[in-house]
């Protein structure tokens, strides 16, 4: 009970913290009185949820909200059902005011789907990354899709450290031998090296681009980044990173590339057949924006080539990765499932997002500006 009323304090600490905005929505279905019919759908933890009473991002523990939401009239429904036309989502799909999805276990929320759920007004992601989500679609049917932006960005920017050192030292290869019985130290280390000295590039340097500029920046590496934007002058100089407004010049700098940008229109596909040969040969790949951005077939073969040295990844496409994705089975690869961003701490920071920007729409308030993916038919500039 303890543990389960400090997950609690945690939670409305974390909503307290966000400043209060009055402006209301323009759009005035976000001030309708009434109950309304909110679906969340969420990974099952089965028995591994009774094992942390801060498993709040899954089915069985729902957020965290759900007293709350039926204290005050309203309907919760949660499933990990979510395929096809038989599923459980579906069924709810016509009547639902609120549908919360998440990155690592996506509800696919296509024009169709959209078209159907004729009460549908609010779309949120607890996390970070909407683009399961039709965006296009979404705007033209005026609704509002909105994330917790910042809720999960320590902890991807952290795994992305972790996976460069465990392609840089050649980590995997020698844990497998240990379980094997085997021991080879030749066969690890000839094509294992010191982080130090590298050349890092990313990108992307948005919140979790720069967080991980900022942990490589002890290791003495060579720091590039490509964005659309430039980091502040300041923070550039204090991180020792360099831009590369043209990224296909960056490519062939880089011993490790880091792909911190977001899944568009624009980024889907980006890295083909074409991309990936402007690598330098060996690279190291590490992506846990989205699996799309990358041409799936492409990886696979830079990687049997040799010309991908390691890639390694939280993110697939599609999600969850079938049991014969080719990714799965390429040489040289320390791939795992979308975990990155929903550890403990960070299902407790966006499951109180969540819960703060579902009190803002109850109430018809303005979310934190920086959490809009769509808002008022507009997508965020980042999305266009």
């Amino acid at each position: 009970m303890a543990m389960k009323q400090a997950a609690t304090a945690a939670i409305r600490a974390f909503s307290s913290s966000v400043p209060s905005q009055s402006s209301p929505l323009v759009r005035h279905l976000h001030a309708s009185a009434g109950s309304k019919k909110i679906v969340g759908v969420f990974y099952k933890a089965n028995e591994y949820a009774a094992m942390n009473p801060n498993f709040l991002g899954c089915v069985e523990g729902s957020l965290g909200i759900r007293e709350w939401l039926e204290s005050q009239g309203h309907q919760y429904i949660v499933t990990d059902d979510k395929e096809g036309l038989n599923c459980e989502l579906e069924k709810h799909i016509p009547d639902l005011h609120v549908l919360i999805t998440t990155p690592f276990h996506p509800a696919y929320v296509t024009a169709e789907r959209i078209k159907k759920a004729k009460n549908l007004q609010l779309l949120l992601t607890a996390g970070i990354g909407s683009d399961h989500v039709d965006l296009n679609a979404a705007a033209a049917a005026g609704l509002t899709v909105a994330e917790v932006t910042g809720s999960n960005v320590v902890s991807v920017a952290e795994d992305e450290l972790m996976r460069i050192l465990i392609l840089v030292r050649n980590f995997l290869p020698g844990h497998h031998q240990v379980i094997k019985g085997e021991w080879n130290v030749a066969g690890i280390a000839h094509r294992a090296y010191d982080l130090e000295g590298k050349t890092i590039g990313t990108v992307g340097a948005g919140r979790i681009g720069k967080l991980l500029l900022q942990r490589l920046k002890p290791f003495n590496c060579k720091l590039l980044y490509h964005d659309r934007l430039k980091i502040d002058p300041e923070l550039e100089k204090q991180i020792g990173a360099k831009f590369e407004e043209d990224m296909d010049a960056m490519l062939p700098k880089c011993d490790v590339l880091v792909i911190n940008t977001p899944l568009t229109d624009k980024t889907r596909g980006l890295f083909n057949k074409e991309r990936i040969a402007k690598c330098k040969k060996g690279v190291l790949i590490v992506n846990n924006a989205r699996g799309a951005i990358m041409d799936t077939q492409a990886v696979v073969d830079a990687c049997n080539s040799g010309h991908i040295g390691g890639y390694s990844g939280d993110v697939w496409n599609p999600q969850p990765a079938p049991k014969d994705h080719p990714w799965r089975y390429m040489p040289n690869q320390a791939m795992t499932p979308h975990i990155s961003g929903t550890t403990i701490d960070a299902q407790l920071r966006y499951a109180a997002g969540v819960k703060d920007m579902l009190d803002r729409y109850f109430k018809g308030q303005d979310f934190p500006a920086q959490n809009y993916i769509v808002k008022e038919g507009e997508l965020a500039p980042q999305y266009r």
